[in-house]
């Protein structure tokens, strides 16, 4: 696989509330995110083609500090540094990987 996954952001319906939208791997992955405490992101939602949508909420695990600052710059740059987005993303998903389907994560590369 492809160390970058090649996200877009994106916009959702209103029944789907976030801060942060992307798309990846060809629109087979959305992720949704929000600010958190201490200015940090959290993955509240994901969804897989085949999958369905996982629901995270306040369950999951808020990227680190570095992270979130690196992620909200890159945003706000228009994706420019889709390698580095990717390894964030990854490491959060690692991260959290209890709360979403394994079949899912290993399909799509990101066990």
């Amino acid at each position: 696989m492809n160390e970058s996954l090649d996200f877009f952001t994106t916009t959702m319906p209103a029944s789907r509330p976030a801060d942060y939208y992307l798309g990846c791997l060809d629109s087979c992955i959305f992720m949704d995110f929000n600010n958190c405490s201490n200015g940090r992101i959290r993955l509240v939602r994901i969804s897989f083609d085949g999958y369905g949508c996982a629901e995270l909420g306040d369950k999951s695990i808020p990227m680190s500090e570095q992270d979130s600052h690196s992620f909200k710059e890159i945003i706000k740059a228009g994706l420019s540094d889709q390698l580095t987005l990717s390894l964030i993303v990854k490491r959060t998903l690692q991260e959290n990987s209890n709360l979403i389907w394994h079949d899912a994560l290993k399909e799509y590369g990101l066990d």
